[in-house]
C-alpha cells in the first residue's frame, strides 16, 4: 500500500483539536494557503479516508482542492502532463515505486529533506520505503501510510456456509478451503480480472509458496537461474491454479466490486491489499467478526510492503512552496496519521503511534512490522516502470490462456533481464 514522538492516545472526538494544537509551527502562519490535491482515491472507502487529510488540512488554516482521477495509472499520467505542461498541481500521489524517478532525474519534483530531517526518516522508516523515495541523497515524497498487497482476505459467512472452521496457515491449506466454497456453491475466490491484479495474485503465490528467498532472487536480484528452479515452477503452478476458483465475471471487475462479493458472502476469499479494509469498514463489517484477514501463510511468511506517497512538483510560486510546506507536516501528523489509516485500510507510517485505535488486521500488521526480517518491497519498489509491466504482460497472458509453464518461466526471465 511510512520519529516521530510519543504514542498519540487522544480521543477520536478531539483529533481536530489536537490537529492544530501539535501540529508544526507554521501551521499558524498558513491562513488561506490553497492546495490542489491530484489522487486516485475514489472508491467509498478511499474518499473517506481521503476526507481526513483534507479536513485536517483545512483545520489547520489551508484551502484544499480535490483532484480525484479514478484510476493510479490515468492520475499519474495527469500529475505528469500537466508538471511537464506548466500547470501542475501542489501535490500529486504516487505509489512506493520507482514510478516517480524519471521526474526527479529531470529536475520536476522538490525535495522534502527538511520534513525527512525533523521526523528522523534515515532511521524510523522501513528499508523498502526509505529505498524508494530516497533519491542520490534527498528524500522526494512523503509517505503516508504502509500497505501490504498480498493479504488474503475472507468472508466469515462463506466459511461457516462452507463448514471451514479455521482458517488456512499453509496453501495447501488454502487450497482445500477453496475446494470446499466451490462445493458449498458459492465464488471461491474473488478476483477482479484486471492485470494489475494478476500480478498481486502471483506475488502473494511467490511469497507464500517460494518463501522470502525465492521472492528476493527473483523480484529484487532477477536472478535468471532462480526463476528456472523446479521451485519457482511450484509458484506459477500455484498461480495458475487459482484461476480454476474465479467466477465468470471476473474479467475486468474492479477490486472494490470483488470485494463486495466478499462483504455479501457471495464469495469465499479474496487476495489483495489492505485497501479493501476501507469498503469493510464503510460496509460496517467488522474484522475477526463478519470478515477475516491473513497476512501470509506461515508464521515467517515475507510482508510485502508498499504504500501511497505525495510528491510536491517544483515551483517559483511563493503562495505553493507554503502550501506544500503547510500540507507536508499535515500529512505526517500523528493524530492525522491514525484518523486517515483507520479508514484507509493501511497501517500509519510512523512508528511511534498508539495502535489501540486500529481494528485487528491493522493490529496485526503493525506488530508484524516490527520484525524487520520479514520486510520485503512490492515489485515496483525494485523494478522500473518497464520491467514491472513486462512481468505483468506476462503473467496476464499465462493467467488467462493456456501456455505451457517453462515457457512462462522463460518470458519472465526476458522481461526481468530487460
Amino acid at each position: 500500500m511510512y520519529s516521530l514522538r510519543k504514542p498519540v492516545k487522544k480521543p477520536v472526538l478531539r483529533s481536530l483539536l489536537a490537529t492544530l494544537l501539535i501540529a508544526p509551527a507554521f501551521f499558524a502562519h498558513a491562513a488561506g494557503e490553497k492546495a490542489e490535491v491530484l489522487h486516485w482515491w475514489t472508491s467509498g472507502g478511499e474518499s473517506a479516508a481521503v476526507a481526513k487529510f483534507a479536513g485536517a488540512y483545512r483545520a489547520a488554516g489551508g484551502i484544499w482542492t480535490d483532484t480525484a482521477i479514478a484510476g493510479g495509472d490515468q492520475a499519474r499520467s495527469v500529475a505528469i502532463n500537466r508538471m511537464v505542461g506548466g500547470n501542475p498541481p501542489t501535490a500529486a500521489q504516487f505509489n512506493v515505486s520507482r514510478q516517480f524517478q524519471d521526474i526527479v532525474d529531470q529536475g520536476m519534483l522538490s525535495n522534502v529533506d527538511e520534513v525527512a530531517s525533523k521526523e528522523n526518516w534515515d532511521k524510523i522508516l522501513p528499508e523498502p520505503i526509505r529505498d524508494s523515495i530516497r533519491i542520490k541523497g534527498h528524500y522526494y515524497a512523503v509517505p503516508v501510510n504502509i500497505h501490504m498487497p498480498a493479504w488474503i482476505w475472507y468472508s466469515k459467512s462463506a466459511f461457516k456456509k462452507a463448514g471451514i472452521d479455521k482458517e488456512p496457515a499453509t496453501p495447501d491449506e488454502m487450497f482445500a478451503a477453496l475446494d470446499k466454497l466451490k462445493a458449498a456453491g458459492l465464488i471461491p475466490l474473488a478476483h477482479g480480472g484486471q492485470p494489475w491484479q494478476e500480478t498481486i495474485v502471483f506475488l502473494a503465490m511467490l511469497a507464500n509458496v517460494g518463501g522470502k528467498d525465492l521472492y528476493l532472487r527473483v523480484i529484487r536480484d532477477r536472478d535468471a537461474a532462480a526463476m528456472n528452479t523446479e521451485a519457482f515452477r511450484k509458484v506459477l503452478l500455484s498461480f495458475k491454479r487459482l484461476k480454476s476458483y474465479v467466477d465468470t465475471g471476473s474479467p475486468g471487475r474492479n477490486w472494490n466490486d470483488s470485494t463486495a462479493l466478499l462483504i455479501s458472502g457471495k464469495a469465499g476469499m479474496q487476495i489483495m491489499g489492505d485497501w479493501v479494509m476501507g469498503e469493510f469498514v464503510a460496509a460496517r463489517q467488522v474484522a475477526g467478526r463478519e470478515f477475516g484477514c491473513i497476512p501470509g501463510l506461515g508464521q515467517n511468511a515475507p510482508y510485502l510492503i508498499q504504500g501511497d506517497v505525495f510528491v510536491f512538483p517544483k515551483t517559483a510560486n511563493a503562495d505553493q512552496l507554503r502550501s506544500q510546506k503547510l500540507l507536508a507536516g499535515v500529512l505526517v501528523n500523528p493524530v492525522v496519521q491514525v484518523e486517515f489509516n483507520k479508514l484507509k485500510g493501511s497501517i500509519p507510517v510512523r512508528s511511534d503511534l498508539d495502535a489501540s485505535q486500529m481494528n485487528l488486521c491493522a493490529r496485526t500488521g503493525m506488530e508484524i512490522m516490527k520484525d524487520k526480517s520479514r520486510h520485503v518491497g512490492i515489485g515496483e519498489v525494485y523494478l522500473t516502470p518497464d520491467q514491472n509491466g513486462a512481468l505483468t504482460d506476462a503473467l496476464t497472458a499465462y493467467w488467462n490462456t493456456n501456455i505451457p509453464v517453462e515457457k512462462v518461466q522463460k518470458s519472465i526471465a526476458s522481461a526481468l533481464r530487460n
